[in-house]
Parts: structure tokens; sequence; C-alpha cells
């Protein structure tokens, strides 16, 4: 559905308020009277268990004040410490101006704002803020008591490595938006913070860093931010499929992922950083096909082992696309082109099998995913279990009834292992989708089909972008700069330069290039003593 039908169709955010005004019978306005205020918050509110509402007298003006929360997602130490506490121990010396004399002298809380709208204070008791009314004014104090329960910094089970920071983002997005600032001490990185979900009211942040980005990029990502018309917010996923380019794509146009160091990374780069609260997993724009095949370990290694490895990545990627659609064209149309013994031996291996080729690789292929999804599906340990257990009993009993033969268990494997050695899982399920229909091209033309849908492949990835970035950078359009990172990883010191696609106002790591002349400098001066 185009999203012009949707915006015709909605109605507007004043309608929906006056309607929902008059079923629930309450007043969007903050009154004199105590009563009536906290009876309209109730209201609006539906009155929920958990809706917590203090009353109190004010000494010495004998006032009735309120302190409003809503349990379990409140600091509640907080509030009976640094609010109670404190207005029931120090007020009573204070006659006039009370509501300015709690804000200025009372209140132990830094984040504190003044409010007369009722939705404010609705939705700012809703994200975990306490409210303070206090009898005869119009005005309420909004105070930040955020906390309850949340889970802790852990080492993100999605993206493991062998060497590198272990933290990880929570659900939490102000946690998330600390661990960036940790990494990042620059007074340049920006959090522009957009409200998405027209019911849930989510936070939703964009991070750069101003002076690196292109501010054409972070214009067009806000634009497309704020054509959002949702009513609840998930998950980073829902945000990723709103702003893209093509949703006809197999291929992910935003990287996710749950480490902040490589968010980090990846602003010093000049791309753009979007955070969801209530999930652990962040967004990064824009992407090239290139970026689903590094890893932040890559980093970590030396040059020449991280550019091997980001070699194999991309032989693996390799196989997990086209290698059982080469073996269905090989074994059912093209024996000629596999060596004389190797093809004796597959058709030993093939003598008995009900299936053509293309049969068996399919029922293996969807052998492989069932047990894959249902691995996923189950609890931790039982879903290994039954990942290991379950493909080696399956493929062995198949083989043993004659059902498949033992080298498509052999190519099936190999296929599934390298589907998984890609490091961005959305990249690695798009691989998965194309190895079906490369199968199904290489069963009815050969290597033609073969070679027609990596033609198509290569078509689409071309004419495919990324908030305005060809998708196939630094290749087609070619950046010979940027390809020293790209299929191999160049020396620290040789990656002096931003990729020169995101068109980075600052274009140059001066702190590496001054790194490098230093070191230089220093190599210079002992070989000049050692001559003399």
């Amino acid at each position: 559905m185009a999203r012009g039908s949707i915006f015709n169709r909605l109605k507007s955010k004043k309608q929906i308020e006056r309607q929902m005004q008059s079923k629930q019978g309450f007043q969007n306005k903050i009154t004199k009277n105590l009563d009536d205020n906290v009876n309209n918050i109730k209201q609006m509110l539906g009155n929920p268990s958990d809706l917590v509402v203090r009353e109190l007298i004010i000494g010495g003006v004998d006032k009735r004040a309120a302190v409003i929360y809503i349990s379990g997602i409140t600091d509640e130490e907080l509030i009976n410490k640094n609010i109670l506490q404190s207005i029931q121990l120090n007020l009573k010396e204070f006659e006039t101006n009370v509501l300015d004399n709690i804000h200025k002298e009372v209140i132990a809380i830094t984040d504190i704002k003044r409010t007369n709208n009722l939705d404010d204070v609705s939705f700012a008791i809703l994200n975990g803020n306490t409210a303070f009314y206090l009898d005869g004014l119009e005005e309420v104090l909004i105070m930040g008591t955020t906390g309850g329960e949340s889970r802790s910094i852990t080492e993100p089970e999605s993206e493991t490595l062998i060497r590198g920071p272990r933290d990880g983002f929570v659900e939490n997005i102000n946690t998330n938006i600390a661990l960036i600032r940790r990494d990042i001490k620059d007074p340049n990185l920006r959090f522009k913070q957009h409200e998405v979900g027209k019911r849930s009211k989510q936070q939703l942040v964009v991070c750069y860093v101003e002076g690196i980005t292109n501010p054409e990029l972070v214009d067009e990502i806000n634009r497309r931010l704020e054509t959002m018309d949702i009513d609840y917010v998930p998950d980073s996923s829902v945000v990723e499929q709103w702003i893209e380019e093509s949703f006809l794509s197999p291929f992910p146009q935003i990287l996710d992922t749950e480490r902040p160091d490589r968010v980090s990374a990846n602003l010093m780069q000049g791309k753009v950083g979007i955070i969801v609260d209530g999930t652990p997993f962040a967004l990064i724009a824009p992407v090239t096909i290139g970026d689903a095949m590094y890893s932040t370990e890559d980093y970590t290694q030396r040059w020449i082992s991280a550019s091997l490895l980001r070699l194999l990545r991309y032989l693996t990627a390799f196989f997990a696309v086209f290698l059982p659609g080469l073996f269905v064209a090989l074994v059912s149309y093209h024996p000629g082109m596999i060596p004389s013994t190797l093809a004796y031996s597959i058709a030993a291996t093939r003598e008995g099998v009900p299936f053509p080729a293309p049969v068996e690789a399919i029922l293996m292929a969807l052998t492989f995913e069932i047990l894959h999804e249902a691995g996923v599906r189950l609890p931790k340990v039982v879903g290994q279990t039954i990942g290991i257990v379950g493909g080696l009993v399956i493929g062995e009993a198949a083989v043993s009834a004659g059902i498949v033969s033992p080298i498509m268990v052999i190519v099936t494997a190999l296929t599934a292992i390298s589907s998984f050695s890609v490091p961005s899982y959305s990249m690695a399920i798009a691989f998965r989708a194309l190895r079906f229909a490369n199968i199904l091209a290489a069963s009815f033309l050969g290597l033609y089909g073969v070679i027609l849908v990596y033609i198509m492949m290569n078509i689409h990835i071309v004419n495919l972008k990324s908030i305005g970035v060809p998708y196939s950078t630094p290749f087609a359009p070619t950046f010979w700069k940027d390809l020293k990172d790209i299929v191999i990883r160049a020396p620290i010191t040789k990656l002096t330069t931003r990729p020169a696609y995101l068109k980075a106002k600052d274009e140059v790591s001066k702190d590496i290039q001054i790194e490098e002349k230093t070191t230089k400098k220093k190599s210079t001066g002992i070989l000049s003593r050692r001559k003399k």
C-alpha cells in the first residue's frame, strides 16, 4: 500500500484527541482543583492498578498536593527519598510561591520541567516520570524518575568476538546512548530525538558526528523517519523496513547490530546510527553489499589475517548462493565438465537414488531449513541438540535408505556452514533464499540458468540503493581508494581516508594520518643516526 494512501485515510491528531475526550469524559487541560486533575489522569489512563496516587498536605500553608507515578517503571526509592521525604521535611518554612520553592530548593532531582498540558503529563507518567500536582495551580512539575527492572549489559549473542569489547546494547535507549558516548568522546557527537508510534510514543534517536557526516544524508534520514505513521514500533526492524529503498529486495539495505563499538566505528566513517527504545538492535545507514562481509574483529587482528578471513567470507558467500545450483547443473546437464574420476565417483554414489538431482537438492535444502528453524525456536540447549543430532540422524538415515546420495549431503552441509560464516544474519538469510532460485534455474537451464541468475543479481544490486547510496559501491561506481577496505583490510596506517561515496565533510582521518607521519619521522631519525 502506498504511503500517500495511508496518510489520506488517517484522521488528524486533533480529531482523534477530541473523539477520545468525548468518549472518556475528561478535559484535556489542567484545572486549579486537585481532585479534578487526579480524576482526569485516572480516567485518561483507564484507572490502572499500578497507578500510584500519593496525596499529602503541605505544612505551613495547609495546601493539598499529589504525587502520581506508575509503579514498576519508576525508581520508587528515588521518589520516596528525593521527592516525598524532601517535601515533607523542608516545606514547613515556605508560605508563598510553594511550587517555585519545590522546583528550585526542595526537590533533589536534576531533570525537572513544568507543564500545563494534560497530554504532556500523561505521556511523562507513561514514560516512568513522576507528576507533582498542587491544589490551586494550573501547572504541574514533571520529574525524571525513570527506573524499574531492566536487563544488565551483557555480551551480544548474535555477534560474538574472540578479541574486542564485550558490552552490547540493551532495551533501554538511555543506556544505549551512554554506551556510544563512552566510545566517542567528541563534543560534535549529535543525537536527534524523534517520537514514533502514534499510541506507543516511543523514543527514537538519530546519532551522527557533526563535521564528519554529510548533512544531506542526515536530513534525508530524518525526513524518512518523520513520514512514519504507525501505532506501535515493536522493534528497530519496523523502522528499517519503513525507510528502506525497496521492500522487494531480499538484501538488507540497512544493517542491524547489537554492538556499540560497531555503531561508533561507522559513525566515525560518516554514517548515521538509529537507536529505538525497547530493542537492543541499532541500525546503521547507508550501507553497501561489502558492509555485510565486515566484522568488528577485522580491525582487532593483524591486516594479513583479517584480509584472509575477509576473502574467506567472500568465498563462503559464493558457496552459500551458488554451490547447490552448480552441482545440480553439472550433474544433470554438463557431466562432461567434471573430471572423469570424480564423475565416476558421483555416479556410483547416486546409483539407486530415486530422485533426480534437482529434486534431491531441494529436499535437502528444505530439510536443513526446517532443522534450522526448529533449532532457533526451541530452548537454547535443546535447540543445539536438535540441530546437530537431527542433521546427523536424518542425513545418515536418508543415505542408508537410498533417498539421497552422500555427495548431496556433503554439498548441503557445506552450503549451510558457508551461510553461517557471513557476519550479517540478514544478509545470510538473503543468500539462503537466493540458493533456491539458483537450484530451480539450474534444474531447467543448467549452467546457463546459473549464469542468468548471477546476471540478474548483479543488475538488481547495481540498481539498488541505501538511503540514496548505490548498493554496489565502491565497485560500481568505482572508488579505487575505498577498495583497500572492501575485499581486503589494508594496514591501519593506510586507512587514512573515510569512504569517498559518503561525501563526508572531513574526508581525512587526521589522527591516523598524524600518527603515520610521526612514525615515519621517528624511523627516519633512527636511520640517520645509524648512518652517522
